[in-house]
Order: C-alpha cells, then structure tokens, then sequence
C-alpha cells in the first residue's frame, strides 16, 4: 500500500512538473518575425502603396495599411490563411481574446498570388493587405501575422512582427557617444523623454514601460520599466546603464540587381546548374579599423530587377556567396550574416561555417534580386548575445536606427497598450 501510494505520488508530481514546464515555455514563448518553411523567401512587410524604405507600423485608427507578401518556390497553387496574435510588450502572447483586438472576421485566406514569369527558379508570389474592410484592429499593441497552410493552424509557416499605436504621449531622445562607461569610444547611450499630456496616469513608474530597438533587431532590444526621474506628465530615462548599446558599423552592401552586369561588391556572377550564382568580394574584418562615413539603408533592402516591368513576379533568385576571412575561427561562438535578409534572427541557414584549408568563413543565402544591407555579428555561446565587435568593429559615430516604443499597463488590465513610438 506505501509502494502504491508513493508511486501515486511521484506520478502526480511528475504531471504537475510537465504542466509547469508546459505553461513556463507557453508565457516565455517571444514571437517575431521568422519563415518556418524551406520554400518560403523574401517575406516582407512595408506600408501599403509606398516604396520607402521603412519599418512600418500603425496608427490606431487610421487608413494605413501594410502589405504583408512573400514566395513560394514553385507554381503549385497552396492555400494559405492568416489569422492575428495580440502580443505584450515582450512579445509574448497577450491575454486578450481575439474579440477584444480584432473587429470582423479573426481569419482571412491569401488569394492574391501570381506565378513568376520567364525566371529561371519557379515561384507563386503571394500578398494581401491588412487590415482590411474585413478585418480591423481596435487595440494598440505589438501583434503577430500567423501564415499558415491548409487551415492548419498547427502548420504555420511565418510570422510577420508589426506594431499599432495610440498618438497619445510624447517622446524625445538624445543618442550621445560620451557614456556612462566610456567617452567617445565604441558605445552609444541613449536618453529619453515621455511626455503623457492629460493622460491621467495613477502609478506611472509601475505603469509605462519603454522599449528601445536598434536597426529593427529584437536580440539587443532594451526594455526599460524604472525611470531615472519622475515628474508631472513626464518620465526621464537618464544615465541607464541598460540604455548603452555598441555602436557598431555602418552596414555592408551589394547589389545583384543584373544578372549581366556585376553591381556593388559583386565579383562575379555565372549561370549554373540552371541557376544564377553571385559571388561578392572577400569582406575584410573592420575591428581595428578607423570609423568611415558610409551611406546605408540600416540592415533594410530592396527587391529590384534590370529591364522588367514587375519586380514582384520577375525578378529572379540567386545564390549568393558571402566570405569573410579570417586567420582562425573565433571559437567564443558562431558568426550569423545578419539584417533584414534575414530577418535578424540566428538560425542555421544564416549561420556561417568555417573553411580551415582557406582560412575563411562562408555562406550561401538564396535570394532574390535586389539591394541588400548586411552585418557580420558573434552570438556568444556562453552569454547568448550578439555582437557586431569582433568582424564590424564599433564606433560611437555609427549612425544607427533606434526605435523607442512607449507601453502601458494600468492596474489591472490584460495586456500592453502602445501609446507611443518614435523612431530616430
């Protein structure tokens, strides 16, 4: 009878362990943007009926949009379905239902595609513009594009990030090279103003949280919830610590928008096993190296093809070569090539492997013609953040993108409200 109790016991605890755990990876669980599919490339997000080169977001209550599009490797027709997650201020999955966010229906099928035309990789170009007279948002907040196939909503496929805010507060922000750990060396600090007019804010220490992201990455994002100083209708984030980021470098570049002519830092590009190749020059690690001004697009790209009339359904794919020599590996952790190519994440198929016989780092990235920004960045293996350090170098100079987003969360509400973004 002890025996079979104790078993009982140890089995209860067991279950109570695999509920814990369930539920713990369930709240951690931090979406962004990302392709989940092998035949998926070039997912983007941009404001609707306008080619600028932004990170866009939305304005509660406006007629903004953004078109949300991507690839399919062949010309096999797919049914795909997208539907809408409300997020934290961390990214995690809110506890708001889909009633409470969403006005219209809460799933809607993609059935703007077209094949591709006289390429030499097949694809079916998918895209749909949100929202939308079916589907609208009334909440601010960070959100979540769910893609996925077969009304399975199991077998997503993407993910695309965006944000909605309320014009409620006021930001203003002073990005200066003389931190409070150093003067004018490789960091950049930031310090930051909210304003909230006549919002009636009870517990504004307990309420705002401010959230800081340099050249769209979410592995360095910052967020804050102590201000320095609290004042009427105004909280000031001075002298933290926590808002010191590396400077970096501008980013690197190139452009394989020919497939005749070899564009910006392309040596050379040739046709082969029925598809295009394009080989960029040797990239030279920048440590050491004094800061140069340099023009760039802050990890963002362009999709662009020489002599077509649709970029969307005629540009074409290629292999690209990327290689970064080295006289040895650096062993403290693995080197991503990096930026909106793809998507700022660390995964295996932007991770670059190293080659001892020619002492050099390669990769090879298959994508389509266009204008990219890239960056070389060191995840640490031990402390799992990334740095720019060791293949870019760092300069207080950089002139870098930082976005600063202003949360709220009054007493006892469900989820973040977005109040405020800023981008510099």
């Amino acid at each position: 009878m002890t025996n079979k109790l104790h078993t009982r016991r140890v089995l209860i605890m067991c279950i109570v362990s695999v509920i814990s755990i369930a539920v713990s990876a369930a709240n951690i669980l931090q979406y962004e943007t990302c392709v989940l599919s092998d035949n998926i490339r070039t997912l983007r997000v941009k404001y609707a009926d306008n080619d600028n080169i932004e990170r866009p977001f939305l304005t509660l209550g406006s007629y903004e949009q953004l078109e949300i599009s991507f690839d399919e490797l062949s010309h096999n027709t797919h049914n795909y379905t997208y539907t809408i997650l409300h997020l934290n201020a961390n990214r995690t999955q809110s506890n708001l239902h889909t009633s409470e966010y969403i006005s219209g229906f809460t799933t809607q099928d993609i059935t703007d595609y077209a094949q591709s035309l006289n390429t030499t990789q097949l694809y079916t170009h998918y895209s749909f513009v949100f929202p939308n007279e079916d589907m609208t948002l009334t909440a601010s907040g960070n959100y979540a594009i769910k893609i996925y196939e077969d009304g399975d909503q199991e077998n997503a496929v993407a993910y695309v990030c965006f944000s909605v805010a309320e014009p409620i507060s006021e930001v203003s922000c002073n990005i200066r090279g003389n931190t409070d750990i150093e003067f004018s060396g490789k960091y950049q600090q930031l310090d930051i103003d909210v304003q909230f007019g006549d919002m009636n804010i009870v517990n504004p220490a307990g309420e705002i949280k401010v959230l800081v992201r340099q050249n769209g990455r979410t592995d360095n994002e910052v967020l804050c919830d102590k201000p320095t100083y609290i004042e009427s209708h105004r909280l000031r984030y001075i002298n933290q610590k926590q808002l010191i980021f590396e400077g970096g470098n501008e980013y690197r570049h190139f452009d394989i928008s020919s497939v005749y002519f070899k564009g910006n830092n392309v040596d050379r590009i040739y046709f082969d096993h029925a598809l295009y190749h394009a080989y960029l020059y040797p990239d030279e690690v920048k440590s050491g190296n004094p800061y140069l001004t340099e023009y760039d697009a802050n990890g963002q790209y362009v999709i662009h093809s020489e002599k077509v009339q649709d970029d969307d359904t005629e540009a074409d794919y290629m292999w690209v070569h990327f290689l970064l020599p080295t006289s040895s590996p650096w062993f403290t952790g693995g080197v991503y090539v990096s930026g909106d190519l793809t998507y700022n994440c660390f995964t295996q198929s932007n991770r670059m492997q190293y080659d001892n016989e020619h002492e050099t780092y390669y990769l090879s990235l298959f994508l389509k013609q266009g204008a990219y920004d890239y960056q070389y960045l060191l995840l640490d293996k031990t402390t799992k953040k990334a740095s720019a350090m060791p293949a870019e170098g760092s300069h207080w100079q950089t002139q870098n993108e930082y976005t600063i987003y202003v949360f709220y969360h009054p007493f006892g509400a469900r989820a973040d409200r977005l109040i405020g973004v800023k981008t510099l």
